[in-house]
Parts: structure tokens; C-alpha cells; sequence
């Protein structure tokens, strides 16, 4: 019988053609560069497999772009992907619980993660919320910049709430 639990590993150079099979419509280049990141320390890039099979992804950005979390040095979850035949299996949680068992090990106090804030990210913010993360104060952001009282932006993947975890014991 085989173990149904996904295998959480970093992702090498090898494995570029098993991420551009989970993302297909994003350009080989952007998987590319972040492989490159990972080699200068910048991310991490952890893979899930279910037996022989890529079933998601996640990165963990040392440098986010987000400036009250680059300012605290916490990292950020970012990119958070699970292909649709593996979804509701444990997948997402187990790749962000990767995250975090590795800033545990590098010392963080907190881990930030960004959120969509339309329907289809509603998984996602059940998710979150259920594994400890929290807003971290700031409202909203569109592109990693707070939103500020009466503008306007649209509702996509871009709009999102900032959420941190506090890692300590």
C-alpha cells in the first residue's frame, strides 16, 4: 500500500520541468529565475509529490517585497499552489507547514503570508486562518502597497490582506 501523504522537498534545478507541468500557463523563465533566487538565498521553493506525481508548489521569500515584513524581516509565503486532482487532500497545509518548520529552524519570530480577498481564494483564507495566521494591521493591500481610504482597485489576485503567524513558543 502505498503512503497517501504528500513528500515535502526543496526543489532543484532538475525538478523545473515538474513545476512548468503544474503551472503550464506561466512562462518557463518565471520558474527559472526563481530557481536561480533559490541558489542565491534569496527563496525557497518547496515541491509536494503524491507517489511519482508534482501535486504543488510554495515559495518562501526571504526578501518580500511587502515593506512592513521586509522592515521586521519575516518571510513571506508566497505562490502557494496545489493542482486541482490533489486539492482537499492536506497538500496546501502540508507545503506551508514546510515554511514554517523552516524558520523555525532559521530563528524567525513571524511568518507572513498574503491572501486574495475575492471567492476564489476562499479556501485559502479558511486555511490560513485555521493554521494560526492573523492580519498584521496594515488593511489591505493591491500589488504589496496599502490601499488607502477611497481608492479604488479592482478586485484580483492582486488585492489582498497581509496575514502573519507568530512562530514562537
Amino acid at each position: 500500500m502505498t503512503d497517501p501523504r504528500p513528500q515535502i522537498d526543496m526543489a532543484k534545478n532538475e525538478d523545473l520541468q515538474a513545476l512548468k507541468r503544474l503551472a503550464p500557463e506561466s512562462e518557463a523563465a518565471y520558474f527559472e529565475k526563481c530557481l536561480q533566487e533559490q541558489e542565491e538565498g534569496r527563496r525557497l521553493i518547496f515541491l509536494a509529490w503524491v507517489e511519482e506525481n508534482p501535486a504543488g508548489y510554495v515559495f518562501l521569500n526571504r526578501r518580500p517585497r511587502y515593506q512592513p515584513f521586509r522592515r521586521l524581516d519575516i518571510p513571506e509565503i508566497q505562490d502557494l499552489y496545489v493542482a486541482p486532482p490533489y486539492r482537499r487532500q492536506g497538500i496546501g497545509e502540508a507545503l506551508v507547514k514546510a515554511c514554517e518548520r523552516q524558520v523555525l529552524k532559521e530563528g524567525c519570530a513571524q511568518i507572513g503570508i498574503a491572501v486574495g480577498l475575492h471567492a476564489g481564494f476562499g479556501a485559502a483564507q479558511r486555511l490560513y486562518v485555521r493554521l494560526g495566521y492573523m492580519p498584521d494591521g496594515g488593511g489591505v493591500t493591491y500589488d504589496r502597497e496599502p490601499v488607502r481610504t477611497g481608492e479604488m482597485r479592482p478586485v484580483d489576485d492582486d488585492l489582498t490582506l497581509m496575514l502573519v503567524r507568530d512562530m514562537t513558543p
